[in-house]
């Protein structure tokens, strides 16, 4: 089998694969409030995560001042932990809350661009730190994508990783 290159490429290195791509390529990240970029101790979600939770709360009901999205971690699942993720009223006494988009607009944005919250508590926090949520919309896909580097191993739902 022979590769087409373009010109001013070269050809990969022997046993490199697709693998060994970037997962965050093509993406728009969002860092927290208060936080560094790709701080290995915060969460950060791209702008069409953003879009999504605030369509989706205004559809919910939930106030982007008061409310926010919880992300948290399980047991069960086919690898042993699996991903939770729903909207709260306010948050707990001892979440982390992450503050993300203020001031951004999105298209079709129901909050007038104002900043989601976003809720980790504490032993979710273990698992998640360092992680990315994006909202993938494929033909053959819609939802939430947790891109986390704490994932040793995942099954193929998506919804299910080991740590």
């Amino acid at each position: 089998m022979s590769t087409l290159l373009q010109p001013g490429t070269s050809a990969p290195a022997p046993g490199a694969s697709a693998e060994n791509k970037d997962p965050l390529a093509g993406m728009t990240l969002l860092t927290a409030e208060g936080q560094q970029p790709r701080a290995k101790q915060a969460v950060e979600i791209t702008k069409n995560a953003l879009k999504r939770i605030r369509v989706a709360m205004a559809k919910e009901g939930v106030s982007p001042d008061q409310g926010g999205l919880r992300l948290g971690v399980q047991g069960g699942g086919c690898s042993g932990l699996s991903y939770n993720i729903r909207f709260d009223t306010q948050p707990r006494e001892r979440d982390r809350t992450f503050i993300f988009g203020a001031g951004i607009e999105t298209p079709n944005d129901p909050s007038g661009a104002k900043p989601v919250r976003v809720f980790v508590d504490p032993k979710s926090f273990l698992y998640l730190a360092g992680m990315v949520l994006d909202f993938e919309e494929t033909l053959m896909r819609q939802g939430f994508n947790f891109i986390n580097p704490n994932s040793t191993k995942s099954c193929g739902c998506g919804s299910s990783f080991s740590a």
